[in-house]
């Protein structure tokens, strides 16, 4: 995978690099590129890129904390598009990779083709109630560290919650204790649930580019009515409900494998017949 450097920090990313549609895919909180990846096999029909967002993966160092907000993570993309040498792209994510998407098609309208978010974790709030539980997670592992933070995490209300409404969700809130560098880059688990894509439902009016909004049901951590908002409030945008993960891990995988790819592959058809 390759590597990039940008003010001071060395990026990971990932790209196909052939000649179909560039589709920059972001993970969520606490994952890395290998989350959106493994939606797709080696046959996608467009050329997938991704970046570990800082704090995140293989990208390293953290940096200061006072950048962990969406407004720079979306310059990190920015900057990867320009390394990469892309004027336009689809631009999609995960959780919180789609509040850095979504951050993306509001400032940069002129170098998104295409919007996609799945399962949103935001609307115009910071600290939405359904993200609370990650600054609880980021100051345990502050004063205990991960491996006793995830022991004292184990008895609180938020996790025993999450197990028994969602599974999927008690395991990815784990997971935030298991990464490899849990001790070091906890402070994301602070600064990003109290920040916000876009606070102001007008700037969503005003994008005009194809977009599609993916939701599934009983997901605590992204909430199905959000991405109800999302596709009411974004003009022309697709709706389509996803299987949960709590349901099917591989039936969420080919759900989201088979929206995006149908999604991508018409804009990229759009594109052809406006240039033939």
């Amino acid at each position: 995978m390759p590597f990039f450097e940008s003010n001071g920090i060395t990026f990971h990313f990932a790209d196909d690099n052939n000649d179909r549609m560039p589709f920059v895919f972001q993970h969520g909180l606490g994952a890395d590129i290998s989350q959106p990846m493994a939606f797709f096999g080696d046959d996608r029909p467009f050329r997938l890129i991704s970046l570990d967002c800082r704090g995140h993966g293989r990208t390293s160092p953290l940096g200061d904390p006072q950048f962990l907000k969406f407004n720079s993570l979306t310059d990190d993309i920015t900057n990867l598009l320009d390394y990469l040498n892309l004027s336009k792209v689809v631009i999609g994510g995960i959780s919180m990779g789609a509040g850095v998407a979504l951050n993306f098609a509001v400032r940069h309208p002129e170098r998104t083709g295409a919007l996609i978010l799945s399962r949103a974790s935001w609307l115009t709030e910071p600290l939405p109630p359904n993200l609370t539980v990650f600054p609880k997670i980021a100051g345990l592992i502050r004063e205990h560290g991960a491996q006793r933070g995830k022991e004292l995490f184990l008895s609180t209300a938020e996790y025993q919650t999450a197990l028994r409404s969602s599974p999927a969700n008690a395991a990815s809130l784990m997971g935030q204790f298991l990464r490899e560098r849990a001790d070091e880059t906890f402070d994301i688990l602070e600064s990003m649930p109290n920040d916000v894509p876009a606070p102001d439902i007008a700037s969503w009016k005003k994008m005009d580019f194809p977009t599609l909004v993916l939701a599934c049901r009983n997901d605590l951590l992204h909430p199905f009515e959000y991405g109800q908002v999302l596709a009411r409030e974004i003009p022309g945008a697709r709706f389509a409900e996803i299987a949960g993960k709590a349901i099917s891990e591989q039936k969420h995988v080919e759900d989201v494998r088979r929206e995006i790819s149908q999604f991508v592959g018409e804009i990229e058809r759009r594109s052809r017949s406006r240039c033939e």
